[in-house]
C-alpha cells in the first residue's frame, strides 16, 4: 500500500513538472503612462520627434495600431487602466483634482486592492508620478510618489527624481522577493500654459538649464525649429500650431528620456527578464479633435507591449481591436491572478496577442464613454468604433461642445476663436461652429474618411448599419450598468417595480420641436485673448 502511493506521488509530482519544470513564476509588470500623448514617436512614423527609446522598445515588443481608449480624459482614464471598468460604470466620471472632485464610487476596489486582497500581500504595487484618482483608499499602493506628496513637475516631469524613486520600489521588490506592478505616470507632454506660462505652453523650458529654469540632470533638450515642422491634417495648418508642435515635441522627448532611465532602472535590478513592459497615453493630444472628443484623434491610443518571454512576438505590429479597458485583465493574468467577474468588466487579456495574431472579425469592436472633464463640462457622449464604422451619439447635444481651460488659453485655440470673431479665413477642415454645434447621431466611414468630416447618419443608404451600431452601443451600456443609457429621451427607471427589469420611460421629446438654435453676436461683452 505505502509503495502504490509513493508511485502516485511520483506520477502526480511528474505532471505537475517535476525534475525542475516547475510552472513558469509570474511576471511582474511595468506600465509607463503618457499624459496627453497621441502617436508622436518613430515608431509610429513620424518623422520629426525624436524617442529613440520609445522607438527600442517598439522594437523588442508588439506595436499596436488599433489601440483605443473608451474614455478622452485625464482621471476616468487611468481609473479604466486600474478598475477596468469604463468610466459609467466605475463611476469616475470627471477629473478628480479641486473643485471637479470625482471619486469611483465606494464599492469599486482598483488594481492595487485587489492584488493585495487576491495574493495575500504577496505583490507589491507601486505608483511613481501623476496618480489622479481617488479615493485614496480605493487606490492604495504599497509605495506611493505622486502628486500628493510632492508638486506635479517634480514628480510627473522631473525624469532625475522619478529615476530615483523607480530605484527604490525596485530594491524593495527585490530584497522582498515580490513579484510587481509598477505604474510610472508622466506628467509630459500635458499642457501648462495656462497656469505657468513663463515655462512654456507644454513646460518645455521647465528644466531645461535655460536661465531661471533650473536643470533636470538626466534629461538632455531637443530643440525643434517650427520652421521645418509638418502640421498633421487633422490641425489648422499655420505657424501658431507649427510653433506648438515644437514644444510638445521638446516635452516628448523628455517624456521618451524617462522612459529609458525606467527601463535601465529595471535592467540593473536584474529584474527586466522577469517583467512585462506595456506603454500607452491616458488620452490624445490636447488639440482641437484631440483630448476630451471621441473623434479618432482623442481616443485612439499609442500601444506598446514587450513580454520577456522566448516566444512573444517582437519587432512587430498589430492590428487587433484593443481598448485600454483591456490592460486591467492583462495585468492580472500576466501576474497569474484570476480575472474579475461581471459585465462591467468588458475587456480581455492581451497575453494572447503577443503570441498570435487573432483573425478580424466583422463583429470586432471598440467602445467609449464620454460624461465630462471639468465639472462643468457636462457633455455626456457614447460611442462604438468597429473597423469600418464609427457611431458617436452626443447626448447632449442642443448644447455646444464645451472647451477646457488649458486648451482655451492654448494658442491654437486662441487662433481659432479670434478668426472667427473676426472673420476670418483658417486653413482648418471644420468651422468652430461645426465644432461646437454637433448632431445627436454621427456616423462615420472610417476608411474613407478617416478625418471624420461626413456624417452618415441621415443618409438612407446607412440606415441599416446605423440601426447594427445603436444596438450594440445599446447593448454595451445595458451590459456595463450605464446610467446614462435612456438618456436624452427618456428616464431609466431602475427601481421599486422596475428593480429586476429596467426600462426607459419616455420624456415625449417626440412630441416637442425644438426651436433653432440662437446664434451669439455680442461678443463684445466677453473678454478675448
Amino acid at each position: 500500500m505505502a509503495k502504490r502511493l509513493s508511485l502516485a506521488s511520483l506520477w502526480l509530482w511528474l505532471l505537475l513538472g517535476g525534475s525542475g519544470c516547475r510552472a513558469a513564476a509570474p511576471q511582474n509588470v511595468l506600465l509607463l503612462l503618457a499624459d496627453d500623448a497621441g502617436f508622436e514617436m518613430g515608431a509610429y512614423l513620424n518623422k520629426y520627434c525624436q524617442t529613440p527609446n520609445l522607438d527600442a522598445l517598439a522594437s523588442r515588443g508588439l506595436l499596436f495600431n488599433n489601440a483605443f481608449s473608451s474614455v478622452s480624459s485625464c482621471s476616468p482614464s487611468r481609473a479604466q487602466l486600474l478598475t477596468g471598468q469604463a468610466s459609467h460604470s466605475s463611476g469616475m466620471y470627471g477629473l478628480h483634482q479641486g473643485v471637479h472632485n470625482f471619486n469611483v464610487l465606494p464599492e469599486v476596489s482598483a488594481l492595487p486592492n485587489v492584488l493585495r486582497q487576491q495574493s495575500n500581500g504577496s505583490i507589491f504595487s507601486g505608483v511613481i508620478g501623476k496618480k489622479h484618482v481617488g479615493p485614496a483608499a480605493n487606490f492604495r499602493f504599497d509605495f506611493e510618489q505622486t502628486e500628493e506628496q510632492h508638486s506635479i513637475n517634480q514628480i510627473g516631469r522631473n525624469i532625475t527624481r522619478m529615476k530615483d524613486y523607480a530605484r527604490q520600489f525596485l530594491a524593495q521588490a527585490k530584497q522582498s522577493h515580490r513579484p510587481f506592478f509598477l505604474l510610472v505616470a508622466f506628467h509630459d507632454p500635458h499642457r501648462c500654459g495656462h497656469i505657468t506660462p513663463q515655462f512654456g505652453e507644454f513646460c518645455e523650458r521647465w528644466g531645461s538649464g535655460e536661465t531661471g529654469m533650473g536643470r533636470i540632470p538626466d534629461w538632455q533638450p531637443i530643440y525643434y525649429d517650427w520652421r521645418n515642422l509638418e502640421v498633421p491634417a487633422w490641425l489648422p495648418d499655420t505657424d501658431v500650431v507649427r510653433q506648438e508642435l515644437a514644444a510638445q515635441y521638446m516635452t516628448i522627448s523628455r517624456l521618451d528620456q524617462g522612459v529609458g532611465l525606467m527601463l535601465r532602472e529595471l535592467q540593473a535590478a536584474g529584474l527586466a527578464d522577469d517583467t512585462l513592459v506595456i506603454y500607452t497615453s491616458d488620452n490624445g493630444p490636447p488639440f482641437p479633435g484631440g483630448r476630451t472628443n471621441l473623434y479618432e484623434h482623442g481616443i485612439r491610443s499609442p500601444l506598446i507591449v514587450s513580454s520577456p518571454k522566448s516566444e512573444a512576438r517582437r519587432h512587430e505590429t498589430s492590428a487587433a481591436m484593443v481598448s485600454l479597458l483591456d490592460i486591467y485583465p492583462t495585468v492580472l493574468e500576466a501576474l497569474q491572478l484570476s480575472p474579475q467577474n461581471g459585465s462591467r468588466f468588458s475587456g480581455q487579456s492581451l497575453l494572447p496577442v503577443l503570441q498570435r495574431e487573432p483573425k478580424p472579425e466583422e463583429s470586432d469592436a471598440v467602445f467609449g464613454s464620454q460624461s465630462y472633464h471639468e465639472v462643468t463640462m457636462a457633455y455626456p457622449m457614447r460611442m462604438v468604433r468597429n473597423r469600418r464604422y464609427k457611431l458617436i451619439h452626443n447626448l447632449n447635444y442642443w448644447a455646444d461642445f464645451p472647451i477646457d481651460q488649458d486648451f482655451y488659453s492654448s494658442p491654437t485655440f486662441q487662433q481659432i476663436l479670434n478668426a472667427t470673431i473676426n472673420g476670418q479665413a483658417l486653413p482648418w477642415y471644420r468651422t468652430l461652429q461645426q465644432y461646437y454645434q454637433r448632431p445627436e447621431w454621427e456616423l462615420y466611414d472610417i476608411k474613407a474618411d478617416a478625418l471624420e468630416r461626413f456624417n452618415l447618419a441621415d443618409k438612407p443608404k446607412y440606415k441599416a448599419t446605423l440601426k447594427q451600431l445603436q444596438q450594440k452601443l445599446f447593448n454595451w451600456q445595458v451590459d456595463t450598468a450605464d446610467p446614462w443609457r435612456c438618456a436624452p429621451h427618456a428616464v431609466l427607471q431602475a427601481q421599486g417595480v422596475f428593480k429586476e427589469h429596467p426600462v426607459c420611460l419616455t420624456l415625449g421629446h417626440e412630441a416637442i420641436q425644438r426651436p433653432k438654435r440662437r446664434v451669439l453676436t455680442q461678443y463684445e461683452q466677453y473678454v478675448l485673448i
